[in-house]
């Protein structure tokens, strides 16, 4: 299943230079960049890339046996994943236009259309919450039975119920705090 082999000699050899990067980053004496350089030459690993390659390797490796051995791991690996790819098809439903592309040549242009689209993302999200909150505290008025599991369940990423065209009229908030009642589910509705 595994192409590399995790070399713990070269590990061990190198260890205190390894420490002396990871104390390097944790402190701010270099940069990422910096130490991407130093890492690499010419698309090759230096030595001490290939150090930090082999010790990524035990990581990997655990992280795989514990995949194939743990039934619940992989479940919660699968949720995580779902949520996930959930944010994206919303991300790209917000920049339908472009397909979820950046179209801009420039840094600043991929930078300013990234902080739009998670602003976006960040509003659907804190509304669908506050609507997803009150219908949990009407339902428990209510009598009805909403434990945290159910509620652990509940994402507020959904957007059926937003009109991606059209026309928006940003006007000051309603600074009641009131929120818009919900529709009424008839008898025959089901």
């Amino acid at each position: 299943m595994s192409r590399h082999v995790v070399r713990l000699d070269r590990i061990r050899s190198h260890w205190g230079d390894t420490l002396r990067v990871a104390g390097s980053l944790t402190m701010g004496t270099v940069r990422a960049y910096d130490l991407i350089r130093m890492l690499s030459a010419d698309g090759r690993s230096t030595g001490l890339g290939e150090v930090f390659a082999h010790y990524g390797r035990i990581f990997k490796t655990l992280h795989l046996l514990q995949f194939l051995h743990d039934e619940g791991y992989r479940r919660m690996i699968g949720t995580q994943l779902n949520v996930q790819e959930a944010r994206h098809r919303l991300a790209r439903k917000i920049a339908f236009g472009n397909r979820g592309q950046l179209r801009q040549r420039y840094r600043e242009g991929m930078e300013d259309q990234l902080g739009a689209l998670g602003l976006a993302l960040n509003a659907v999200v804190w509304w669908n919450s506050l609507y997803l909150n009150a219908a949990v505290t009407q339902l428990r008025e209510q009598g009805f039975p909403v434990t945290d599991e159910m509620c652990a369940r509940l994402l507020p990423i959904a957007y059926e119920h937003i009109n991606f065209l059209g026309r928006y009229a940003f006007t000051r908030a309603d600074t009641s705090g009131a929120l818009r009642p919900f529709h009424e589910v008839s008898a025959n509705a089901g």
